[in-house]
């Protein structure tokens, strides 16, 4: 379980070299939602690999923010906008049912998340990153 959570935090905190020189309005957005969700998981990830000291209320942020970007990525990805840079998969759009109910578990695993004790982060990232994982499987490149 440790190694998964070190494995999900390091997923996160790679950087996102396609997404420089993206051109698309509505994929910048796309992308900026999603490196809101990504911030999050490397600020839990650290406090967990102990690399950022615990702080409850930053590791409820974080938890916090991804929901709220959770919520908006249906909507974002609704217009099937696309960029040479983007990384989104055709397949969102032929099976949207099942890539906005993926991306409602996000939403719907974050806001069931407390974080008040260092020991709450493993569960939290296990949640968060098994539902970004679902999604990320089948939906980026």
């Amino acid at each position: 379980m440790i190694k998964q959570l070190f494995a999900i935090a390091a997923l996160a905190a790679m950087p996102t070299l396609a997404h420089s020189e993206v051109t698309n309005e509505a994929v910048k957005a796309r992308m900026a939602a999603m490196k809101t969700i990504g911030g999050g998981m490397k600020t839990l990830g650290d406090m967990a690999k102990g690399a950022m000291a615990f702080d409850a209320v930053a590791a409820q942020g974080a938890v916090d923010s991804i929901e709220v970007a959770a919520a908006k990525v249906p909507a974002l990805f609704e217009p099937q906008e696309t960029d040479p840079k983007s990384e989104a998969k055709p397949e969102i759009w032929t099976n949207w049912d099942d890539f906005v109910a993926k991306a409602e578990a996000l939403e719907k695993a974050a806001a069931g998340i407390t974080i008040s004790a260092e020991a709450d982060i493993g569960a939290a990232m296990g949640a968060l990153g098994g539902a970004c994982k679902a999604c990320h499987s089948d939906y980026k490149l």
